[in-house]
């Protein structure tokens, strides 16, 4: 039982903190999930990230609930994800019955302007944490520039890349194993 909550509240406090969605959330879940918790290995983290975001719905909900069956089976995902939903939920309901007598209000505008750049920063730092991490020889390379590119400018759809990237990393990587 100890688990079950130690796993919602961890992920409460996660879905409370994190401004910006799943990228912002990246830091926060490798000091709790690896550094603090040791529910999983940085490179397990990665690996549950990229495939939250390759598959419908959420990053953040995606990874909490890999991370939660991972520790404690289906009880542990539907809390994980409970937990990491529950604290935006309650905040956008407040914020929705308030939003339309405080939107004009110029320093809720400066406060929001304040939070979009302090997020652009979290979502640049987890960028360049998982590039470091992933980037690890002249093909990862390749395949980082291509997708930045493809997605960037030729709005090429994620999971076509997502997947293009896996069938590569198989074919490139099979002779090695």
């Amino acid at each position: 039982m100890k688990k079950y909550f130690e796993l919602f509240y961890t992920f409460a406090k996660m879905g409370l903190f994190t401004f910006g969605g799943g990228y912002a959330m990246l830091p926060i879940l490798t000091r709790e999930v690896v550094n603090n918790k040791g529910w999983a290995t940085e490179e397990e983290l990665l690996d549950y990230y990229a495939i939250g975001q390759s598959t419908p719905g959420i990053i953040a909900v995606n990874t909490a609930t890999f991370i939660g069956y991972k520790n404690a089976g289906v009880v542990g995902g539907v809390l994980a994800t409970l937990g990491v939903v529950f604290p935006s939920l309650v905040i956008i309901m407040l914020i929705a019955s308030l939003i339309s007598q405080f939107s004009e209000v110029v320093y809720i505008q400066y406060a929001f302007a304040g939070i979009r750049v302090a997020v652009c920063a979290l979502v640049t730092k987890t960028v360049w944490g998982m590039a470091k991490k992933s980037v690890l020889d002249p093909l990862t390379l390749i395949i980082f520039i291509v997708t930045f590119i493809a997605v960037g400018f030729f709005k090429i759809t994620p999971i076509a890349i997502v997947v293009l990237a896996s069938f590569i990393g198989i074919y490139a990587k099979r002779g090695e194993a």
